[in-house]
């Protein structure tokens, strides 16, 4: 089983280091991390995943110039299937789009197919990126979570780090619900900065108690890792623990310099994540 505490490949990420911003374009910047370090932790085989899904990221803070000199400005969405081998650490993520900002391009295309080719390469497979203009107000509308929020129950918590243990089924009565909660924090695996979140959790099967799942995600609030990390974890001891027929664990976070992650992972081959934005990005 891989230890994170002794992955090559964090300890050479940029991630807690004192960095320089690069003046100019450079793909080398994006650090790629293997997504088997995290799914050794959780008994997950790589050759048979238990899940389907993808990880949209939102880059709010995109600048280019033009073959004039002139600064352009977009927001982004990248889409990384959960199949890839890889995911990118956040803060060469952010030091890559960062080193777009005194490069001169001959037009949004040609960002957009660097963008897409470079994160294609790191990730080892094929990412979709879409670029939005600054006034297309639409394209990323906040909207209400779907289901019931559970944040209102009234409950004692006293333990602040992840077991599947906490999670019961309230009765053998087969439902079909979505519920959601805005309590999800767990932190950096690297800087144990607060990583915030909203999360919905859509399944049939067994009723859960909702008392056990919400005390299962604030369980989280001392927990030490990756976003993509925290919802295959969650996805996973759902499963294990009260073995629904159907499941789909998606997650919103708040943006940390400029970039938001929103990890969906569902047991259903051909389910898409929902298109919402919260409030709180």
């Amino acid at each position: 089983m891989t230890d994170y505490n002794n992955a090559p490949e964090l300890k050479a990420s940029v991630l807690g280091k004192t960095t320089e911003y690069a003046s100019q374009y450079d793909a080398s910047l994006l650090h790629p991390i293997a997504r088997k370090l995290n799914r050794d932790q959780i008994a997950v085989n790589e050759q048979q995943l238990p899940f389907f899904g993808e990880d949209t990221w939102t880059g709010y803070e995109l600048s280019w110039l033009n073959s004039k000199g002139k600064p352009q400005v977009a927001v982004a969405t990248f889409t990384f299937p959960c199949q890839s081998s890889h995911i990118i650490e956040s803060k060469s993520f952010k030091l890559y789009l960062n080193s777009f900002n005194q490069t001169r391009f001959e037009s949004q295309q040609t960002v957009l197919q660097h963008l897409t080719d470079d994160l294609s390469a790191a990730a080892q497979c094929q990412v979709e990126v879409k670029l939005y203009g600054p006034d297309e107000y639409n394209c990323l509308p906040f909207t209400a979570l779907p289901g019931e929020c559970i944040d209102g129950l009234d409950i004692d918590v006293d333990t602040y780090s992840p077991t599947d243990g906490i999670l019961s089924n309230e009765n053998n009565d087969n439902v079909e619900e979505t519920l959601y909660s805005h309590l999800l924090k767990s932190n950096c695996l690297i800087t144990s900065q607060p990583d915030w979140a909203s999360i919905v959790i859509r399944y049939e099967g067994k009723t859960i108690c909702r008392e056990s799942l919400l005390r299962y995600l604030i369980s989280f609030r001392d927990h030490n890792e990756f976003h993509e990390q925290c919802v295959e974890r969650i996805f996973c001891d759902i499963q294990r623990a009260l073995n629904p027929t159907k499941l789909e664990v998606y997650a919103r976070y708040t943006r940390r310099g400029g970039l938001d992650i929103n990890p969906f992972r569902s047991s259903e081959q051909d389910t898409t994540s929902f298109d919402i934005r919260v409030n709180r990005q």
